[in-house]
């Protein structure tokens, strides 16, 4: 079993840059498929980007393409959300996931396994 750890969120203005990271410990990441989600007040958790075993494969959410971008280093057992070029509308709490099964639907909350606790991110205009 994997444990995750978010870390990087806070305050910044619009057009300003965070990146978030996701530590793990328990197991090695690179037996997981990763992914970041968020979750803004009164609405459901929607997916934001995916990266498989390697990294070599990566999904975003239609609004933070080009902006963010996800990476993983297995040899430090964390992976990464950089976030760029943000905006009032990614306020939200953000939560890294994994799961052990290379088919997951990487778009699908309930297809991940494991769970960090989330890292605010609130951007200011």
């Amino acid at each position: 079993q994997v444990q995750l750890v978010e870390s990087g969120g806070g305050l910044v203005q619009a057009g300003g840059s965070l990146r978030l990271s996701c530590a793990a410990s328990g197991r090695m990441l690179s037996s997981y498929v990763m992914g970041w989600f968020r979750q803004a007040p009164g609405k459901e958790r929607e997916f934001v980007a995916n990266t498989n075993w390697s990294g070599g494969r990566t999904y975003y959410e239609d609004t933070v393409k080009g902006r963010f971008t996800i990476s993983r280093d297995n040899d430090k057992n964390t992976v990464y959300l950089q976030m760029n070029s943000l905006k009032p509308e990614d306020t939200a709490v953000y939560y890294c996931a994994a799961d052990q099964r290379w088919d997951v639907t990487y778009w699908d909350r309930s297809e991940y396994d494991y769970w960090g606790q989330g890292t605010q991110v609130t951007v200011s205009s």
